[in-house]
């Protein structure tokens, strides 16, 4: 099928947006803007902000500008990097609801593994829908011990008949108190190596025996949850890939979500922006050491905007993310620890009270929240192994656990 030419395709995009969205309003230092890392929102206010990047996600994917270079037969556009970039261009000229955790999963990670690896029931039933968000999902892959090192799950899936019973626990787990489903990690086999044994499913979230609790994060949200298995009876039909293909639909979502990490259209925390006027609200924009620090912030903003922009564009045009997107998701959480570094350095004691001044207290929330992010989607150690080994080809970590899972130690 022959693609359409980018400059024309361009013209329709932004005739449609003008159709769906307001144009954006000219960049201002907000000094009430949510500083946050990640959302702190009352459940009510939460599940509005999610019915509105549904109705948008909703009306993309209607017009067909949704999954734009995923296959035509996977229920994408089957479109190239260049219609991806062009379409960026053009959306970045309106005010696109800000996008929430849960939705960049949906969209973004669990659509995506279910059409690269469903069957063609599940991309009927389910990748599209996750794809116009008429469904949400969840990722319910970390475990309190097997975060970093994903493969050694304890989690365990057993076959009975028709249907698998699923026993564990998972964490750190986004929206799942909203979400349909969860594309879930089990261990089916521990008589192979970890990486051999895993095989994925989409469990229902609302399935007897799935219990959700919320972890209440020190800036005060309760975002992230923890979610409990107990005999969760899945039908086979439910199964993403091959029984013992679960790392190969983890490894590749992984890359998805680093990209969607590093990327985005929804605010995390802190810019240079908000710097820079606390800067100036403070009267420091004299001070050489200000400046230079101030000087440093803009260039690592600059060089992760073109990096984003370099990783997204490879991996429109090669279809799977590889591990550049770890670069990414690197450079991202670096920046929001440095960002709300230089934001406490130019406060001082003003960060640690509420003194009533805007733009000051609210601080908190990044300081808060950016940590975790060096853990979420990948900690920075382990990008830092996947860019060393797979991207500068240096000899990869000595590694003592090729035996099978069952033979390891704690097992």
């Amino acid at each position: 099928m022959s693609q359409p030419d980018p400059d024309a395709w361009r013209t329709q995009v932004r005739q449609w947006l003008a159709t769906v969205l307001e144009p954006a309003r000219p960049p201002e230092p907000d000094q009430d803007a949510d500083l946050a890392v990640f959302h702190n929102l009352p459940e009510d206010e939460e599940r509005l902000l999610l019915e509105r990047c549904r109705a948008y996600q909703r009306a993309r994917f209607d017009a067909g500008y949704q999954a734009l270079t995923l296959p035509v037969d996977k229920g994408g556009a089957g479109l190239t990097a260049a219609h991806v970039a062009a379409f960026a261009d053009e959306e970045s000229a309106y005010e696109v609801p800000p996008s929430t955790e849960l939705i960049s999963v949906t969209v973004r990670l669990v659509a995506m593994a279910v059409s690269l690896f469903g069957t063609p029931e599940q991309l009927h039933e389910h990748a599209r829908a996750f794809l116009r968000t008429d469904l949400l999902a969840c990722q319910l892959f970390s475990e309190p011990g097997a975060g970093s090192d994903l493969a050694a799950l304890r989690t365990r899936a057993r076959r009975d008949g028709d249907h698998w019973v699923i026993d564990g626990q998972k964490v750190w787990t986004s929206g799942a108190q909203f979400a349909d489903y969860g594309l879930l990690l089990a261990r089916t086999d521990p008589d192979v190596v970890k990486q051999a044994g895993i095989t994925a499913f989409l469990v229902p979230m609302d399935a007897p025996g799935v219990e959700t609790r919320p972890i209440r994060q020190m800036s005060g949200g309760a975002s992230f949850n923890e979610v409990f298995l107990s005999g969760v009876r899945v039908p086979d039909g439910l199964r993403i890939g091959r029984p013992g293909q679960g790392w190969e639909v983890a490894t590749t979502t992984l890359a998805f979500e680093r990209t969607a990490s590093g990327s985005g259209n929804r605010r995390k925390g802190g810019t240079f922006s908000d710097v820079l006027a606390l800067a100036r609200s403070l009267g420091r924009t004299s001070d050489p050491l200000v400046r230079q620090r101030l000087a440093d912030l803009y260039v690592r903003a600059a060089l992760r905007a073109a990096t984003v922009d370099r990783v997204a564009r490879t991996s429109a045009a090669g279809g799977r993310p590889g591990p550049e997107a770890s670069l990414t998701k690197l450079m991202a959480s670096d920046l929001l620890t440095r960002t709300g570094q230089v934001a406490a350095e130019l406060m001082g004691a003003r960060i640690s009270a509420d003194t009533g001044e805007p733009g000051t207290f609210a601080w908190t929330q990044h300081l808060l929240g950016a940590p975790g992010y060096r853990l979420a989607g990948g900690t920075d150690q382990i990008q830092r192994n996947l860019i060393g080994e797979r991207v500068l080809k240096l000899p990869p970590e000595p590694r003592a656990d090729r035996a099978p899972f069952s033979q390891l130690p704690g097992n």
